[in-house]
């Protein structure tokens, strides 16, 4: 019997029409009822990551099923920065409008209501004409999300709003129609703003309009200001996403085509001209230019490419006309990984943040529940119906726990939007627990504390060498070399004298050095063996230098010109000028640095040293092979110390992912990026404490933010159940309450950071 081979496909939808984190929990509800469907529901952020079989389901019909919820949705990839800002804007307008307008209609219900000398013979027909458009059309969100959940027999937070909203209305439509309201001129305290609801009296005396229009203001006013707030929130998402390419342009057949940039191929050939942004990560095949990196590295000052550069899509051409063949396309330039990590980080959950959603998950109907029996408890006590209904009304929507659902996904995507400004991926929000424990920093040294790029150091020449020519014919030689001391040789001598003569008879013996002729004279440029079979005489002097070299770790080799040793050449790995700061700043939080290294002791004894990390050997730990870096970092941790591993090699990947927080540098291997938990784009170690700052930051907000939305409850709920709380006092601090935790996400934004990031940041 034929098989269809099947696998799993992770998708991203944009979601709309979500009002709160319980609508989220509905639809999550509805996805993972499908076959081999796993759905995670993000209300902050408005999306949803789903795995699914493809053998079991398709794109279309979880489309298709958030869509039967009520619900909004498409795919995140067809989604643009565009459309999300359309979207956003669409909503705080209609919520803008509906305000305003129940604003104007419910201050003259408020006051008539609350105002005995402003009352008039009918007031309450008035008073119920004005509160229909309010609590029929300016509560209709509410009223819509109520009855669209109630078709799947789910409760939300806007069951609640809506019930009460309905319970006060309904309550004065009776009171007015066939009670004693209208016959009443005067009601004495209940006029009254006070919170304490047990001095009103009477029953069919009492109207409730005031509680429904003060309600539905309240809590559209709280929807409208975290509506703004999530745009604000999620404005670096969005500013990460405009930066990419609209457009590009190919050659195709010897003609230019312009298409669009999603359409481009591996192997395409893309013209860029000056101004325009690359579409593609790809290699420069003709043309000169200088490109704008700040978006990717922070680095101000341009890159010079040439032929045989690599290029980075979103970075901006500046200068130069330059023809590109994609390499990389789509989903997979280093961009689109970016932004995916920081989606990610965006729409993943703290543990704090699950244990909100499962006490969600039975809030509502614990709430109604409860309202229930507050009224049942009043109206037995003996109190009058209008007390029990005042009291089960408050219950209703004091307890509705947006700021609940808000907590978690504000705060992460303030902070993790901010990161990404500064060039800092978090991959998940688990990370953020383990980043505040951290006392150790364990770095690698090569590509991470040091350029991991050799450079020439020092020339020492022997007595009667001139420096200009050593550099000349040494330079000269190792230009045709790609051996890495070559190229630090022929570089510095490219930088120092420009143009260089050409070399002939070049060979090149591995591991030892090269031979060839330049201007007509014979050099040698290596090791000592290459010299070994030679009757080459070392002078003491150069003998010492080598010795020197050595000692301090360095490399060195040998220049002889036409049989005679005219100097030794030192080349070394030279540690990047930010990491000496950024060892500095980490002590000054507190946190040990320890380096850990393949390489020699020498040479790791050195870099410490000028980096300023202590040379003992708790802190410098070098010779060890990847596996051994794995078990370093474990037993740092065995000894209760919670260890943050750098590095940017493949042989850190397994030490970045034992570390209880592993961070890559941006500049290296795509392995270690995907075993770490953060990425410092830019390969700039100075960012790295700025990324333990911003992650403890960020998790203080989190736990501050669900400690309030909890703790708001626990106290809120039993005062509106005891009648010590009137509804519309209610509404308002019920709103307050989501007003509180997204403005306090927002506070991530200016989080104290290092002096050296504030002063980058305050000069662009």
């Amino acid at each position: 019997m034929p098989t269809t081979k099947t696998s799993t496909v992770q998708v991203d939808l944009s979601l709309t029409g979500m009002s709160c984190n319980a609508c989220a929990a509905t639809i999550a509800k509805g996805l993972n009822k499908l076959d081999g469907v796993d759905a995670t529901v993000n209300f902050a952020t408005e999306s949803a990551r789903v795995n699914f079989n493809s053998g079991a389901t398709t794109s279309t019909a979880l489309i298709d099923a958030v869509t039967s919820l009520g619900y909004g949705a498409r795919l995140l990839e067809d989604t643009t920065p565009e459309m999300l800002d359309a979207e956003t804007n669409e909503r705080v307008a209609m919520l803008l409008t509906r305000l305003t307008v129940s604003v104007a209609l419910a201050i003259p219900v408020v006051l008539l209501s609350m105002i005995a000398n402003l009352e008039f013979k009918n007031w309450q027909w008035l008073a119920l004409v004005l509160s229909a458009p309010v609590v029929t059309w300016g509560a209709w969100p509410f009223h819509r999300a109520a009855l669209m959940n109630a078709r799947h027999r789910a409760t939300t937070m806007d069951t609640l709003i809506s019930i009460g909203i309905f319970a006060s209305t309904a309550w004065s439509i009776w009171a007015i129609v066939w009670g004693d309201a209208v016959s009443m001129t005067y009601r004495g305290s209940a006029h009254s703003m006070s919170m304490n609801m047990k001095s009103m009296s009477g029953d069919s005396t009492h109207i409730y309009l005031e509680v429904a229009v003060a309600v539905t203001v309240f809590l559209l006013a709280g929807r409208y200001f975290e509506a703004r707030a999530k745009r604000h929130a999620g404005d670096a998402l969005r500013s990460l996403l405009a930066l990419g390419a609209r457009h590009a342009t190919i050659i195709k057949n010897g003609e230019e085509l312009t298409i669009e940039a999603a359409l481009v191929r591996v192997d395409d050939i893309i013209v860029v001209r000056p101004g325009e942004i690359i579409p593609a990560d790809g290699v420069v095949e003709e043309g000169t230019s200088a490109l704008d990196v700040s978006m990717l590295t922070g680095e101000s000052v341009p890159l010079e490419v040439k032929p045989g550069s690599i290029v980075t899509g979103t970075t901006v051409n500046l200068t130069g006309r330059l023809i590109i063949r994609a390499t990389r396309v789509g989903a997979e330039t280093t961009f689109a990984q970016i932004t995916r990590l920081v989606r990610d980080a965006q729409t993943t959950k703290a543990p704090v943040q699950r244990l909100a959603d499962r006490v969600s998950g039975v809030f509502v109907p614990t709430v109604i529940g409860l309202s229930i029996a507050t009224f049942i408890a009043w109206y037995f006590l003996g109190t009058s119906t209008t007390n029990a209904f005042t009291a089960s009304v408050a219950v209703l929507i004091i307890a509705c726990p947006c700021a609940l659902g808000l907590a978690t996904p504000t705060a992460l995507m303030v902070g993790s939007g901010r990161a990404a400004q500064m060039g800092i991926v978090i991959k998940g929000v688990d990370v953020l627990q383990s980043t505040r424990r951290v006392d150790t920093v364990v770095f690698d040294k090569t590509g991470t504390i040091t350029t991991g790029v050799m450079q020439l150091v020092d020339i020492v020449c022997s007595l009667g060498s001139n420096r200009e020519e050593v550099l000349l014919y040494a330079g000269a030689l190792e230009h045709a070399s790609e051996h890495p001391v070559a190229r630090a040789i022929a570089n510095a001598a490219r930088s120092e004298l420009g143009q260089l003569p050409n070399v002939s008879d070049f060979a090149s013996s591995p591991g030892m050095g090269t031979t060839g002729i330049v201007n007509g004279h014979k050099i040698m440029v290596g090791r000592e063996s290459l010299f070994s079979k030679t009757l080459v005489i070392i002078p003491g002097d150069l003998r010492d230098a080598l010795s020197h070299a050595r000692n301090g770790g360095n490399t060195a080799v040998l220049v002889v010109i036409d049989g005679s040793v005219k100097a030794v050449c030192v080349v070394a790995d030279q540690p990047k000028p930010t990491s000496a700061i950024a060892i500095a700043e980490l002590r000054k939080l507190g946190l040990r640095s320890v380096l850990l290294t393949g390489d020699n002791h020498a040479t790791a004894l050195a870099i410490a040293q000028q980096v300023g990390i202590e040379g003992d050997e708790q802190h410098v730990i070098a010779g060890v092979l990847p596996d051994e870096k794995v078990r370093v970092v474990a037993d740092l941790q065995q000894r209760g110390y919670a260890v943050a591993m750098v590095g940017d090699g493949v042989n850190d990947a397994a030490a970045l992912a034992q570390a209880d927080v592993g961070i890559a540098m941006g500049t290296g291997t795509d392995v270690a990026m995907n075993a770490s938990d953060l990425t410092i784009v830019s390969g700039d170690l100075r960012l790295v404490a700025d990324a333990i700052l911003l992650s403890r930051a960020t998790l203080r907000t989190i736990t501050a933010n669900v400690f309030w939305a909890f703790a708001y409850n626990t106290a809120a709920i039993p005062l509106a159940a005891l009648g010590y709380m009137n509804p519309m006092w209610a509404g308002l601090a019920m709103a307050f309450s989501s007003i509180f935790v997204v403005t306090n996400s927002l506070r991530l934004r200016s989080t104290k950071l290092t002096q050296h990031t504030a002063f980058v940041h305050a000069t662009r």
